[in-house]
């Protein structure tokens, strides 16, 4: 049986990861991208379904650990009877492979540790061949169809499609064990410099922290939560994923269970927005290279979600050979929701957008006409009902924070034309967007309720309804946003969290019940400190951040009546909000303390002119020349099961691409 969700550790090399349980089990790795098929799966199932544990072999042995500094390198301390060991556990980066290194140190004493390893390629649904290394060094080597694995460092020895060997540590000596992934086709990649990629690795993690600009309480935690969003963003494509795993329940033992390893367009642009509150300008123009490559085409056939390199065949599919987490089933790979119309979608892309160019991330000649595009999409779809936020499963509405994304799609578009000076028929924006705003007023607010609603004629409310003032909709002390937070309050709180809706109205389609959604609850962290009540959103955050396990990682969603984490993990939405509300407290702090910054999130620093590059005609190796993938048909996206604008309603995209005059939109 795996361990507790937040008994895991993530280890990353910003192309995949993998999650360590407090045991010293590695339960979950999908090689050589984060979408990949799994080689240990044993976290949707159980140790046959793959894992590699690594721990002392006496029982009772007592584990503490933490990350190397502000680094995703894994430092466990065991102590036994006989004495005590230090594993530091690192997938190194900008090697050019995909490697992952356990390093055994004795501390005292001496020490026997036990390893067990367990390979099950494709979702388990491989048992490799496995034979001896015989190059002087201790190893094996698996191959299963396309895909090969080597391990170097202790001696193994087979037994019923399992791999396990002890060896003894004592004070002063290391053991390294290392495994690389690498294409079945080529040849055996050399033994990884160990020290060299320890050094390395540590440095880049911590030169990248180095220039998060942050000050104020939640200090830690806002530090381990950028962390966290840049090891799920995509080192070499630029895209973000939502969660390192798949089908981790939002309900124990139902069906809620979905596939977060792809990157949505919405999750990516608020990742986005909290990466450049803290000066991460650079991110933005990778995320940004991402987008204009991954929606290239017709704006009317953008999805919500891509494979990381752009992928559009997501398509959802059930995998029979893993039975779930503690057997809540199914396991799905792909998500059904890549074929829906989420009406928000283009609003928080617009609106990340904004921030990029206001933080001094120059347009090109390519970006600005994407945008125009996009926001022609949106005028010409805004009548269309749509599935919401939360990839409702049920029929279409007209979901208010969607219609409030579409008027904020419009609000910056006519802000970059108003404000920065790029062009655009702005006059027409503009009434569009007042039109929208009229349309929300009327519809999307329920009088007797004195709250916006989930959707028109709705009666009831919806979480998501905290973002109208973060997007500028109106203000976080308006009179119909105050009631819509009490609406909130009575409607959506227990135990002191919020959930997103009420399952049990129906409205998704699927059996009710779920757990309060962490999101949520850091954005009503931000609506009440925005609004002055500070000492609620000090005492709500302090709740929220208590849930965070030892290694400051946050799931989904929360069990409040146990503590447990419940659904994918590490989840980008979570960490993302929890940094927006700890910059909130902070910014309202400082109004108390009279140190308020001038409104608005420019730092003040202009960067470089972007060279005009085209995105769309960019290539890059996803690994380097040592025994990597070189090329998509190499990676194979397995979750695909392949290799790899004018508002004017009545034009075509052609049409808005001649009005540009830009072209190559």
């Amino acid at each position: 049986m795996p361990q507790n969700i937040e008994d895991y550790a993530l280890i990353s090399d910003c192309h995949t990861a993998a999650l360590v349980g407090a045991d010293g089990s590695i339960d979950w790795l999908c090689l050589p991208r984060y979408d990949s098929a799994s080689v240990f799966g044993a976290l949707l199932g159980d140790q046959d379904h793959g894992r590699w544990k690594l721990a002392p072999s006496e029982e009772g042995a007592v584990s503490t650990r933490q990350y190397d500094g502000a680094t995703f390198i894994l430092v466990t301390r065991w102590r036994t009877h006989n004495g005590e060991v230090e594993v530091t556990e690192f997938m190194p980066f900008g090697d050019g492979r995909a490697d992952l290194v356990r390093r055994v140190r004795g501390l005292s004493g001496s020490v026997t540790m036990e390893l067990d390893l367990r390979f099950r390629f494709g979702y388990a649904t491989a048992t490799p061949w496995i034979r001896q290394l015989h190059d002087g060094e201790p190893g094996i080597i698996a191959v299963a169809g396309p895909d090969a694995v080597v391990m170097r460092g202790v001696g193994l020895s087979a037994s019923d499609h399992s791999h396990s060997g002890t060896f003894t540590v004592n004070e002063g000596e290391v053991v390294d064990i290392t495994m690389t992934w690498f294409p079945s086709h080529r040849p055996i990649p050399d033994l990884p410099e160990v020290d060299t990629g320890l050094a390395k690795t540590r440095d880049w993690w911590t030169e990248w922290v180095s220039r998060v600009e942050h000050e104020g309480p939640y200090y830690d935690e806002v530090i381990r939560s950028l962390l966290v969003l840049r090891a799920l963003t995509h080192e070499q494509t630029g895209g973000i994923v939502a969660a390192a795993t798949t089908s981790l329940p939002e309900q124990f033992g139902g069906e809620r269970n979905w596939d977060y390893r792809y990157v949505w367009l919405r999750d990516a642009a608020l990742t986005l927005e909290s990466l450049l509150l803290h000066s991460f300008t650079s991110e933005a123009s990778n995320w940004r290279s991402w987008l204009l490559r991954a929606i290239a085409g017709d704006p009317a056939d953008v999805q919500i979600m891509y494979g990381l390199a752009g992928e559009r065949n997501l398509a959802e599919r059930e995998i029979e050979s893993l039975p779930g987490y503690r057997g809540a089933s199914p396991v799905r790979v792909g998500n059904g929701a890549v074929d829906q119309f989420q009406a928000d979608v283009i609003g928080e892309v617009m609106v990340a957008l904004d921030k990029a160019r206001k933080s001094g991330l120059d347009e090109t000649d390519f970006s600005w006409p994407l945008q125009r595009a996009l926001v022609g999409y949106v005028c010409d779809t805004r009548e269309k009902p749509d599935q919401g936020i939360w990839e409702i499963r049920g029929p279409a509405r007209y979901f208010t924070h969607g219609r409030v994304m579409i008027w904020a799609a419009l609000d910056r578009a006519i802000s970059a034309v108003r404000d920065d000076g790029l062009d655009g028929p702005v006059e027409e924006w503009e009434k569009i967007r007042d039109e929208m705003r009229a349309e929300i007023e009327e519809k999307g607010f329920d009088t007797e309720l004195n709250s916006y609603t989930q959707y028109y004629g709705s009666g009831t409310v919806d979480a998501s309804l905290l973002v109208l003032a973060q997007v500028g909709y109106c203000d976080y002390d308006d009179p119909r946003m105050l009631g819509t937070v009490a609406a909130i309050e009575r409607e959506l709180m227990g135990d002191g969290l919020l959930l997103r809706y009420r399952t049990e109205h129906g409205v998704d389609g699927l059996p009710p019940g779920e757990n309060p959604f962490l999101a949520c609850s850091f954005w009503l962290v931000e609506q009440y400190a925005c609004s002055g009540r500070l000492d609620d959103a000090e005492k709500l955050m302090d709740q929220l951040v208590s849930y965070c396990n030892d290694v400051g990682m946050l799931s989904e969603e929360i069990d409040p009546r146990t503590g447990h984490h419940v659904g994918n993990t590490p989840q980008a939405f979570s960490h993302l909000t929890l940094v927006r509300a700890a910059d909130a407290i902070t910014r309202e702090q400082k109004k108390r303390e009279g140190k308020q910054e001038p409104e608005g999130e420019d730092t003040g620093r202009r960067r470089k002119p972007e060279k005009n590059v085209n995105p769309l005609e960019e290539t890059q190796a996803e690994y380097g020349d040592s025994g990597g993938p070189q090329s998509d048909a190499d990676l194979g996206d397995r979750p695909s099961g392949q290799k790899r604008g004018e508002p004017d309603t009545t034009e075509t995209p052609s049409e808005q691409g001649e009005t540009d005059g830009k072209g190559d939109e």
